[in-house]
């Protein structure tokens, strides 16, 4: 009988997080597959998606795609190594900042980037491309690979530099292995980010470098080529899986090495021939501020010298009327916006945590199955072209009540789509390490689970929720792709009036668009330092 009441209990949990992962499952469904699935659709029923497969054009930009992907993440690697050594092995004064400061790059908006790096490199190109989203993505590296690093046992390493290893010998044989699951898992995201990169090849590479995601939007925007589009889609898709599934890999033995190892006093100052990589990190420090301080001091240079004209236009539309409203009304509807994007990818990213965490701890293989199909279905709108998912939504959304085209809710919503994978990986990790004795003495005392949530998971995880709100309102804040395809004219974000100022001829509207990329900067490196204060102490699922 008793035996019998478990089983009807375990049924009923089982049951109770189906109708709980409902809602994260109804929002992938309506707002990313629905979309997607219609515009591929369209291609294939307009014809000529077997045609663009053949082309040799397609497969030339599939090529250049993945090469500017795998070089940017090759650099993004090297330069985040010794980074991530710092954060990891010495005890300096300044490593919490370092800590924030490798951090503001990868939530800057693109189009900051862009102008950052066309401040830097006027003739922009595959170098610009290149290093620009390794500049983007090397907090990736060094905090993933620290927050490893960091609970590595290094009296291995210390035994073989003790029967006459050298430095190099032991970081080859002891170290680098040891490490390999956070470097793999890092590489595929920051692969993944590269290959899929939009506002950064949109800036740099202009009509002579194009890659998937740019080809997808001239096609679907200027050309009306919807069939060649989707076939690209596929192309893309197709790669993105790919990296999905190597990253998942990686992550799983990542969390499984994080388990394993205990943190034996890592930190501590450089000696010897470790100073080397302390010096390589502070080099690398000094080429991520390079495009930042550029791109400020380009924000207070006019034609005639210094000048604060830019900041001062930006109570106005620009010169000859070049946006629709004020840059001061645009960074409101930004600001709006995100916060709308991030109260509703808080509500989803959250509920799925709960479920992931949960089906995770069921003895039903079948559940626990579902839970990592969920779990890799969450990453999928990181890869996929956000101009696909946008012109799926014009096609699509007029079908629900209330036609969500014309709603100022549809940018939100795309925007939520992006930050939700973001809000998960920062969650979940937190939550899978609570400690489970907690919540069995819970539910033995009574408690519903509810009131376990609420109990223990929240005071636990209380942190880095608010950490990942705020990192998801910055990325928010920030968001190009979707957000400029999407967003009505009367009623652009930031980052959409910098593209639109950067476009039009007139010294005063370039000046206006680096004016108020240094403001989206300036609030990014802020909400960061917070989002560290944070975290402070905390290195489960860091990045």
């Amino acid at each position: 009988m008793a035996r019998a009441g478990h089983l009807t209990g375990a049924r009923r949990r089982v049951a109770g997080l189906t109708l709980l992962a409902l809602i994260p499952v109804g929002f992938l469904a309506v707002f990313f597959a629905w979309p997607v699935v219609a515009i591929v659709g369209l291609g294939f029923s307009s014809g000529g998606v077997t045609e663009t497969l053949m082309e040799t054009q397609t497969w030339e930009l599939a090529g250049f795609t993945l090469a500017q992907a795998a070089a940017s993440t090759a650099v993004a690697v090297m330069a985040g190594m010794p980074v991530a050594f710092l954060l990891a092995r010495v005890r300096l004064r300044g490593v919490a900042a370092v800590r924030t400061l490798i951090l503001i790059p990868f939530v800057l908006p693109t189009v900051v980037v862009g102008l950052a790096f066309r401040a830097l490199l006027p003739e922009g190109g595959v170098l610009s491309i290149v290093l620009a989203n390794a500049f983007f993505n090397v907090a990736v590296v060094a905090r993933t690979v620290a927050g490893l690093w960091a609970h590595t046992d290094r009296r291995i390493e210390d035994a073989a530099r003790a029967l006459g290893a050298s430095p190099w010998r032991a970081f080859r044989t002891v170290t680098l292995p040891a490490l390999a699951p956070a470097i793999t898992s890092s590489a595929a995201v920051v692969f993944l980010f590269s290959a899929t990169s939009f506002g950064v090849v949109l800036m740099l590479g202009g009509s002579r470098y194009r890659t998937l995601e740019t080809e997808i939007y001239l096609r679907t925007v200027n050309l009306l080529d919807l069939s060649g589009a989707a076939a690209l889609s596929l192309v893309q898709f197709a790669a993105v899986v790919a990296a999905l599934v190597l990253g998942a890999m990686a992550r799983r033995r990542r969390e499984s090495a994080v388990r394993l190892r205990a943190r034996v006093e890592t930190a501590r100052r450089p000696e010897g021939a470790e100073r080397w990589a302390a010096g390589a990190a502070a080099v690398v420090l000094v080429l991520l501020l390079t495009p930042i301080v550029a791109l400020l001091l380009r924000s207070v240079s006019g034609p005639g010298g210094w000048s604060l004209d830019g900041y001062r236009a930006l109570a106005g539309t620009g010169e000859n009327g070049a946006l629709a409203v004020s840059g001061w009304d645009a960074a409101l509807n930004s600001l709006r916006t995100a916060s709308d994007a991030t109260m509703l990818a808080m509500t989803v990213g959250l509920l799925a945590c709960v479920v992931l965490v949960s089906l995770r701890r069921t003895p039903d293989r079948a559940a626990r199955a579902a839970g990592e199909t969920l779990d890799a279905a969450l990453m999928l709108p990181l890869g996929v072209s956000a101009v696909t998912v946008g012109f799926g939504y014009l096609i699509t959304l007029d079908a629900l009540p209330g036609d969500l085209r014309t709603s100022p809710l549809l940018v939100p919503f795309a925007q939520a789509l992006v930050i939700i994978p973001l809000i998960v990986r920062m969650v979940l990790p937190v939550l899978r390490s609570v400690d489970e004795r907690l919540r069995q003495a819970a539910t033995t005392l009574g408690a519903r689970p509810l009131r376990v949530w609420r109990e223990i998971d929240l005071p636990l995880t209380a942190r880095s929720v608010v950490a990942a709100a705020a990192f998801g309102y910055v990325v928010a804040l920030g968001e190009f792709g979707a957000t400029s395809f999407l967003a009505r004219p009367d009623a652009p974000t930031l980052p959409v009036a910098v593209a639109t100022l950067i476009s039009r001829p007139g010294p005063l509207n370039n000046q206006m668009a680096y004016a108020a990329c240094a403001m989206l900067m300036v609030v990014t490196a802020l909400v960061v330092a917070v989002i560290d204060r944070l975290r402070a102490g905390s290195t489960v699922g860091e990045f």
